[in-house]
């Protein structure tokens, strides 16, 4: 009879320690998750601010260029592309990478077409000296390096949970609880991002 109660006491023991263990560990990788989701929505704040500026940015500079109807085609349908992605797609893009990958083409293909359409700008002198651009494109460039500082810290808090999500024992917890607590994708560098630009003099 000692022995039984002795095991039954060891048994209720290592119960209550596996349940304190897989509590801690779903709390902790629950944080770690929020940490995410709330960068995600710095990173949404930040596109979202550069995607209102496009509009007026678009609008100067096509009263002097009005020849360069194709770079306006295309910052539009840049802008068209980005507005079409879904709320929903957006709420789990950071859980989905189909829909992260989506996103991120998405903006980079806008960062293309507003590219160019600086560039067009380059070509008119009496654009660039107009007020209303120059706070425009200082807003813009204000608003890239804005992007650049949250995909970063979107990108460290994605390795703070994958690296706690994939640590054992919590990847035996990130496991049991499926989808919840799938790894998060990354911020890419643009495709040629990695050759430098040919600087001519």
């Amino acid at each position: 009879m000692k022995w039984f109660l002795a095991a039954l006491g060891a048994l209720v023991v290592a119960l209550l320690l596996l349940a304190v263990f897989t509590g801690s560990t779903y709390n902790s990788l629950v944080r770690l998750d929020q940490a995410v989701q709330a960068q995600w929505g710095q990173v949404e704040n930040v596109y979202q601010r550069r995607a209102d500026l496009v509009p007026n940015l678009v609008e100067t500079v096509k009263g002097a260029a009005a020849l360069e109807r194709e770079t306006f085609t295309q910052v539009a349908q840049a802008r068209s592309q980005v507005a079409q992605i879904s709320p929903q797609a957006l709420e789990n893009a950071t859980r989905d990478p189909a829909a992260f990958q989506r996103f991120q083409q998405a903006q980079d293909a806008l960062s293309s077409a507003l590219t160019r359409l600086l560039a067009v700008s380059e070509r008119y002198p009496e654009l660039k000296a107009t007020q209303n651009f120059r706070d425009l494109q200082a807003q813009l460039e204000g608003t890239e390096n804005r992007i650049t500082v949250e995909r970063m810290r979107f990108n460290e808090a994605a390795q703070a949970f994958n690296t706690r999500r994939n640590s054992f024992p919590a990847v035996l917890v990130a496991t049991f609880f499926g989808s919840r607590f799938s790894d998060k994708p990354y911020f890419q560098a643009r495709p040629g991002a990695e050759t430098p630009p040919a600087v001519r003099f």
